[in-house]
């Protein structure tokens, strides 16, 4: 290539280290790996996928920018970029410069073939450029329909199908003779690109969009916004920690195609008092976090981290699972919305390339607007202004909305307002304040009257555990208020309580009294509980109450198990043991399970996953270098580029197994400097210069004039020797 076309590689050589270092630093994956030498490098950077990594860092203006680029002829000049937008555009060439989208060509700068194949051969819906000369003037006295014609074409598409070009006496073949239009084939034609420039008034835009669209929405007191974030923040770690304790003991199974079932869901979100996205969203939080586990067998249980987790501080807990949120490619907007078919939690399929990226544009966004609780709408403008591209373009106003939503979930806004913990965690700073301003645990309940007790503060962990064995969250807020009731009390029992258990538990615990009729139905429900019994063998009914055996077998209720009366106090039925259970409660009756030995079965307090936690996989944005690994790479680079000025050329010497060593033993150790042929481990052979120092083992010791280091070769590998 002569020097009045410099290359994009030269072009790369002759940048400082300063500049280089700039271009990996908005380009990390041009250095992961690093590349051996400038043209490896050149290849790397004008390769369709890191073309795309770095169109999607343009933010509209810059893109409209580069678009205007494409739409000139190399070189180009950044007067004349301007000519077609706007002065502010020249700080953006010196940017696209600097990220190598253009590179420079004396005064001016040239487009890699690879970009403008990328952007396509319609920028901004101009035409392709003209091979003739064009008299612009001739526009003005174009006849009528000819202008109509044109009018149709300026904003694009620039291509537009017709009868027959070949027509007489038409606009077209009148647009046509002044070369106003270039035929395509006989029945298209394109308006030329100068001619389009020429028609928008010498632009390429109808409207530049060259700031950021304003961030609309309400203000909010600094104060209104900590108590909503810091509630937030409470309820998420504790609608995570009671999500983990009721799948313990309600475990549900995955669906066979992978995920939470519906039904489950439903059943979890019932019992932490939220909406299903909500509750969709902590069992994603919990999974990311490796806090549950989906066992070989479908099951789907807390692990040991989850243990480990409760007793960790609450920034701690809150920081882990706000980290992963804010980089996972997971999108729990996704669950519950039906693509092919349904999507649901935990599945495999909530995988969004572009969600980290979408994430931290909209904390970002945030972070410069403080005080300000967005609109959904005004978030989504001023987001596609800052990531106006095309990959999964289709979601990404959905992903606006919902990552302002599940922020506000995980309190780092707080009344959709950027809360002070959110903004110390998106400056990442070491501490957060969260431990000093959430209030401290408490270890006491106040027992009521009406079957209730009230928390007035967050529980410790062990009596959450085991008053929610027991207890059904009624209410939540800065108090929470538990209900007891009869399937609350049986759970209990099921789980293993006895009833002096849970009394004794209840009379340490509550600093109130326990009230009667709360002891009489604790007392009541566990003389019901284990009269009538149920087996796990397909399944039999086993009741010293004959008059309980006969109202099962008259209840309509039940008609549905079919049971068979087999003796005067046992039942047996076709229907699977545990749906057996579930059906009796669901008529009112209160058995427990035995097993083949009569004895009562009592489920476990805490089930917990025998297997290894396997959180998803995090499909994220490469990582910015650090100054360590950008001067490697520099280092590398700038080697690499001596030893190509090094390499030599000319033929391959060939000599036999016996000549190659008899030449190497007779110049050994006397500064001669030899010509070898080397076979890499892949079979292709190169021509090394070196100068042979010594020979152990097969291995010839040698000193590389290509790396100017002191190299091992087997001798086994070298095809041939020669002076040089």
């Amino acid at each position: 290539m002569s020097d009045a076309f410099p290359s994009f590689a030269g072009e790369l050589r002759e940048r400082s280290d300063e500049d280089l270092a700039l271009l990996f630093s908005a380009r990390p994956d041009l250095i992961t790996p690093v590349p051996a030498d400038m043209t490896a490098l050149s290849t790397r950077a004008t390769s369709a996928p890191s073309l795309l990594r770095a169109l999607e860092t343009l933010n509209q203006w810059q893109f409209q920018v580069l678009e205007v680029c494409a739409a000139l002829s190399d070189p180009f000049t950044a007067k004349e970029v301007v000519a077609l937008s706007d002065s502010a555009a020249e700080l953006v060439v010196k940017h696209l410069h600097k990220i190598a989208l253009i590179y420079r060509d004396g005064s001016g700068y040239r487009m890699p073939r690879a970009v403008r194949d990328l952007l396509g051969n319609e920028p901004a819906g101009l035409g392709p450029q003209s091979a003739t000369p064009i008299d612009l003037k001739v526009i003005k006295k174009a006849p009528e329909a000819a202008q109509a014609v044109l009018n149709k074409l300026i904003w694009g598409p620039p291509r537009g199908q017709v009868g027959d070009i070949r027509k007489k006496g038409t606009p077209i073949e009148w647009l046509l003779s002044n070369n106003l239009l270039i035929p395509i084939d006989t029945s298209t034609v394109a308006l030329p690109r100068e001619v389009g420039i020429f028609l928008r008034g010498n632009k390429v835009h109808q409207e530049l969009q060259i700031t950021e669209p304003p961030l609309e929405g309400p203000e909010v007191k600094s104060a209104a916004i900590e108590r909503a974030a810091l509630a937030a923040i409470s309820n998420t770690l504790r609608w995570v920690e009671e999500l983990m304790n009721f799948w313990s003991e309600e475990t549900p199974n995955a669906l066979q195609s992978g995920g939470l079932g519906v039904r489950d869901l439903k059943k979890a979100s019932e019992h932490l008092g939220v909406e299903e996205s909500c509750t969709a969203f902590i069992a994603e939080l919990a999974y990311l976090g490796g806090l549950l586990c989906v066992e070989a067998d479908g099951r789907i249980l807390p692990s040991t981290n989850f243990d480990l987790w409760q007793n960790k501080e609450p920034e701690e807990q809150w920081r882990e699972l706000i980290e992963l949120w804010k980089v996972t490619s997971r999108v729990a907007g996704l669950i519950g919305r039906s693509e092919s078919r349904n999507i649901t939690a935990l599945s495999t399929e909530l995988d969004r390339s572009n969600a980290a990226l979408i994430r931290g544009l909209v904390l970002d966004l945030l972070l410069a607007n403080p005080g300000i609780a967005p609109t959904v709408k005004s978030a989504q403008k001023a987001i596609l202004w800052r990531y106006p591209h095309r990959r999964g373009i289709s979601i990404t106003a959905e992903l606006v909305e919902w990552t302002l939503r599940e922020a506000e979930w995980l309190g780092i806004t707080g009344g959709n307002a950027l809360s002070i913990y959110g903004a110390k965690f998106i400056k990442d700073e070491d501490s957060l304040g969260i431990n000093s301003a959430l209030p401290k645990p408490v270890d006491h309940i106040l027992v009521q009257a009406d079957n209730t007790a009230i928390a007035p503060g967050p529980l410790t962990i062990e009596i959450a555990r085991m008053l929610s064995t027991f207890a059904d969250i009624e209410s939540r807020g800065g108090a929470t208020v538990y209900r007891f009731s009869e399937p609350s009390i049986r759970r209990g029992l099921d789980h293993g309580h006895s009833a002096d258990e849970i009394k004794t538990f209840l009379s340490k615990t509550s600093k109130t009294p326990i009230p009667q009729p709360l002891e009489y139905l604790i007392a009541d429900v566990a003389k019901k509980h284990g009269k009538l019994r149920i087996g796990y063998a397909n399944t039999y009914i086993r009741c010293d109450d004959p008059a309980m055996v006969t109202s099962i077998l008259n209840d309509k209720k039940l008609e549905h198990l079919s049971f068979r009366q087999i003796a005067p106090q046992v039942l047996i039925s076709d229907t699977e043991s545990d749906e057996t259970l579930d059906e009796l409660r669901r008529a009112g009756y209160f058995p427990s399970a035995e097993n083949a030995k009569g004895t009562v079965v009592n489920l476990p307090i805490q089930k917990r996953s025998k297997s290894r936690p396997k959180p998803p996989r995090i499909i994220g944005e490469i990582a910015k270098p650090s100054q360590k690994m950008l001067d490697a790479a520099l280092r590398t680079l700038r080697t690499g580029e001596r030893a190509a000025k090094k390499k030599p050329v000319g033929e391959i010497p060939r000599t036999t197994a016996n000549e190659t060593l008899d030449l190497l033993n007779e110049y050994l150790g006397k500064g001669v400097t030899l010509r070898i042929g080397y076979a890499d481990s892949n079979g292709g052979v190169s021509l090394r210069i070196i100068d042979p120092l010594s020979i152990s083992l097969g291995t010839l010791v040698a000193k590389d004039h290509a790396t100017n280091a002191v190299t091992p070769f087997k001798i086994a590998r070298i095809t041939g020797v020669t002076t040089a």
